[in-house]
Order: C-alpha cells, then structure tokens, then sequence
C-alpha cells in the first residue's frame, strides 16, 4: 500500500495564511536582488537546454568542477530522481532520518526500496541541520564505505543561525536555496557529486545516472535566475545579514510560547519544534492545528508525519504575527 499524499506547509486549500509558521522560508524575504532577477527573467524562451551557465556559475560559487553540478526542478524531484537511479542500480534499501521528510521515504517506496537501517543501505540521507527539530544531523559513518551514496539534504544550511555545517566531501550536497530567499513558489534545486576520488562505497556509475534520468529543462527560466542570483555576493549578504533580525525574532518567539507554557525543543536554525501543554489543547494537537488554521487564519505544521507526534513545527515570524498566534492561544479552550 502506498503511504499516504504528503503533508506540506504554505497554502492550502484556504488559500493562503495569514500568519504562516508552517513552513520554513525565511520571513525576512524575499531577498530584493533575488526577486528582481527573477521577474526579469524572459519566459518566452526554454533556458538553455545543458544549463552550461549556471552549472558554471554555481560551480564557480562552491569552488567544484562544472560536471559535478546536477540541476534539479526541486529537491522532491531529485530526492525520487536518485532514489530512482539506486533502484535501477540494485539498490539493496534506503535509510532515512527519524524524524524527518516524508519524501525521502515517499520516493523509495515508489522505486520498490525498502527502509533500512544506514549499515544496510544504498541510498542514506542525512539532512543538516535536521527538519523538524532544526538541529545538528551527524552523518552514520556505517554507511560511508558501502553505500552508493550518502545525500546531505542542505535546503536549512542557509538558515542556519548558530553553529557551521560538518563538511563532508564524501557525501553528496543538495541545495535548494528558494527557502533561504523567501521565494518558495519558484523552484529550481541543484546538487553537487562528490569527486570521483571522494566518492564512497560503490558510488561509480551513479552520476551517469542520474544524469541520465534527469528531464529536459528541469528547471525553467524563473527557476534559472534564482540559483543565478543566489550565486551572487549581493544576495549572500543579504542572507547574512537576515540573520540577525531572525535571531532577534526567534528569541521574542520562544519566550512568548513559553511564557503560555510549551515546550521548545533547542534549535540552530530560523525554526523550532514545540509541544502545548496538555491541559491547554484539551485534546489532540491537530485539532488546535486545524482550530488556528480555520478560526484564525494561522497555520502551525504538525509533525506526526514527520515521525514526532505531539509537537508542531514553527518557523520564525515577524512580531505581528506572533502576536496573532499568541493571541489566538489565550483564547484556545
């Protein structure tokens, strides 16, 4: 039986929130120069069909050969892409992370992988800092000399405000920057192969194939000029300098939940997992999630399906919306 369709944040059925904790993208955005280059992107012709451009400007950017570079329309569309290419090459199964995204799990059950622990896997994926919990993810050394390929997911490394991201050139880098840019409805993704004398285990042949199963113009013209933009020293330091204020908002957040008595979980990232007090939801977190979403026009991201029952995910946001959210609270029950 297939699992169930994913939960995401962002809009929905309601259209869009008024107050949206529920996804990551960074509430400082969007980044102007990034936003610029997009809406002068021209959409009347395909992007160049090999991305030679890009692939040099973002492998300029990392400071790695061009070759290495794989585009991707998304970071879902890469996660089923290799998890795919691990399948056609015999993949034995696939370790995720608890908790953690659904997809990786999504895509490998719809390649006929099964989960395993990362000693018995072909495909490993480690996402640091981690979603939900925003914290650091070691990566299973068990796994870095017999897997195919170890993938670090790197779509919160960006949003990161304490702490450094563990280097690991063994392992494969995905980046999905539209979150760090608060711009998450235009999609382009990109990763990065580890060299050919880092690359662990059984890593030959994988590359070619991904390569070979990926798509014609993967990513469109606004996608394009995103990850151009993202490359750029302007809009990293408007990402940087994003980070102080997201500080400055993640403390007045904590404080404020915790002052009505929820659980905050420790974070490096611009989100953090919490937990109600029982005696204040009065019943399952869902229904406070639904309540807040429907009455109120806020959305939380639960995170029972992400393996953390009881707990709901929130992103940073700016002090207007959490005092709506505060608000709302008070007057839950």
């Amino acid at each position: 039986m297939m699992s169930p369709a994913p939960v995401h944040g962002g809009p929905d059925a309601l259209g869009v929130p008024l107050h949206d904790f529920s996804t990551n993208a960074n509430a400082c955005g969007p980044c102007p120069d990034a936003l610029a280059a997009v809406a002068a992107a021209d959409s009347t012709r395909y992007p160049d069909p090999s991305y030679r451009d890009l692939r040099a400007r973002l492998a300029d950017f990392h400071g790695v050969e061009a070759e290495r570079v794989h585009l991707a329309a998304s970071a879902s569309e890469f996660i089923s892409r290799i998890s795919a290419a691990v399948a056609i090459l015999g993949g034995r199964g696939v370790a995720v992370p608890k908790p953690g995204y659904g997809d990786y799990a999504r895509a490998a059950q719809a390649h006929g992988l099964p989960l395993v622990e990362p000693e018995q896997a072909d495909l490993v994926w480690v996402c640091d800092p981690s979603s939900p919990t925003g914290q650091a993810a070691p990566v299973p050394h068990a796994a870095m000399t017999s897997a195919l390929a170890v993938v670090i997911d790197r779509a919160y490394t960006p949003l990161q405000l304490q702490g450094a991201p563990a280097d690991v050139p063994e392992a494969w880098a995905l980046w999905t920057p539209n979150k760090a840019l608060g711009l998450t409805g235009v999609r382009g993704a990109y990763a990065i192969a580890p060299s050919r004398q880092q690359g662990i285990g059984r890593s030959s042949g994988l590359a070619d194939r991904i390569e070979a199963l990926q798509p014609s113009w993967p990513v469109g013209a606004h996608g394009v000029a995103l990850l151009q933009s993202w490359a750029t020293a302007a809009t990293q330091q408007w990402v940087a300098r994003s980070h102080e204020r997201l500080r400055e908002w993640k403390s007045r957040q904590i404080q404020c939940l915790e002052a009505m008595g929820w659980h905050c979980l420790p974070s490096t990232t611009s989100f953090f997992c919490a937990r109600p007090p029982p005696d204040r939801i009065g019943g399952d977190l869902i229904d406070l999630v639904v309540h807040l979403r429907h009455a109120h026009g806020i959305k939380l991201r639960h995170t029972t399906t992400m393996g953390l029952p009881g707990f709901a995910r929130l992103n940073v946001m700016p002090p207007e919306s959490q005092d709506a959210l505060r608000s709302a609270l008070v007057h839950w029950r």
